[in-house]
């Protein structure tokens, strides 16, 4: 079945397609979506329905701390008065005058052998292994992902982190069984979960999940069954959406892990069996969007598909009335998503089309 997409909205937004095929795009449980942009030295913050409705200016500018480290997943703060990066050898807070409200230090993420930092802050090591953070929905935390250095007596140990959003002291920790090369964090709109996806390449997925209550940091992790990367998650249904390592099937779980509905894409008759891409999600409560543009290779071939949220089964793939659209997917959990145009340097917006 086909399902006509409507075009809602479009923007120019250079640099953008790291929203539908990386990690700048930043949800909240209260609806806002930004897109976190890499721009040079600065991360420039835009707040997505703004710019839609023609504020082409940043909502928030702030400049990198370390301009050669060009890795791991940052954060903003709901109230976009500070950023949290995702460094080499630290985690830092930035305000949007530049100042540095606080810093936690930890390991070197890629030691290179036989090098020997200097204490130059700007010094950055060749390696591409990173970590992530995450501001809590309400400000007050910071979650991260990060490695113990020598001084602890942990060298090469990671952990997740929770911090104080004020200053940066660490509040708990859980020591973790993995050797990323990069990981992302997932909010849970509950403002009480967090989620945490490690990726290790060939070594495969871990996910985790944690909660804080104010004194006792508990987690839990679904490695044991799974090899799952952490996808989405919507406030109105009971858990979370993964796509298996290599694409093979989608599935929603509930929080601890155990697997509601499962969907493997549909092939059609003449070609090999496609597989999902990482990249998927809830477009609201009732439909799940995903592609298989990576397998269908062919971009006047490639599909989005519309599943319902709850059971996954197929309702149908998109049809676009610009033609085919070889972009991948990111809901934003209202009824829409977003597409990008690489050869225009457009985002798009998307949604049913009502007629």
């Amino acid at each position: 079945m086909l399902i006509t997409a409507q075009l809602r909205d479009s923007v120019k937004l250079p640099g953008g397609d790291a929203l539908v095929n990386g990690f700048a795009f930043e949800g909240r449980g209260d609806g806002s979506c930004r897109a976190l942009l890499r721009k040079g030295r600065e991360l420039q913050v835009y707040d997505l329905y703004e710019l839609f409705a023609g504020e082409r200016t940043p909502a928030a500018v702030f400049p990198v701390p370390w301009p050669g480290w060009e890795h791991g997943v940052h954060s903003v703060s709901p109230d976009g008065s500070f950023a949290v990066f995702s460094g080499q050898r630290a985690v830092r807070a930035v305000g949007v005058d530049g100042a540095t409200l606080w810093e936690y230090r930890h390991g070197c993420w890629a030691p290179e052998l036989g090098h020997a930092h200097t204490g130059d802050d700007q010094e950055a090591c060749g390696g591409f292994e990173h970590g992530s953070c995450r501001v809590s929905d309400d400000g007050r935390l910071v979650w991260a992902h990060v490695v113990m250095g020598p001084e602890e007596g942990r060298n090469g140990q990671e952990c997740w982190v929770v911090l104080d959003a004020r200053d940066g002291r660490e509040l708990a920790r859980l020591r973790l069984d993995s050797a990323a090369a990069g990981s992302h964090h997932v909010s849970h709109p509950d403002g009480i979960h967090m989620g945490l996806c490690i990726g290790m390449g060939q070594d495969g997925i871990l996910l985790h999940w944690a909660r804080w209550n104010g004194e006792t940091l508990t987690g839990w992790d679904l490695n044991a069954t799974m090899d799952r990367i952490l996808a989405d998650v919507h406030a109105e249904l009971p858990g979370f959406l993964t796509v298996e390592h290599y694409g093979a099937d989608l599935q929603l779980h509930t929080l601890d892990g155990a697997v509601v509905s499962e969907a493997a894409p549909e092939p059609a008759d003449d070609e090999e069996p496609p597989y999902w891409d990482y990249s998927c999600g809830f477009v609201d409560a009732d439909t799940v969007i995903a592609s298989t543009v990576e397998s269908d290779e062919d971009p006047e071939r490639a599909r989005h598909w519309l599943l319902d949220a709850r059971t996954l089964e197929t309702r149908g793939t998109v049809r676009y009335p610009t033609g085919p659209v070889d972009s991948y997917v990111r809901p934003l959990g209202d009824g829409t998503w977003l597409t990008y145009d690489d050869s225009s340097a457009t985002l798009h917006r998307w949604s049913e089309a009502t007629s």
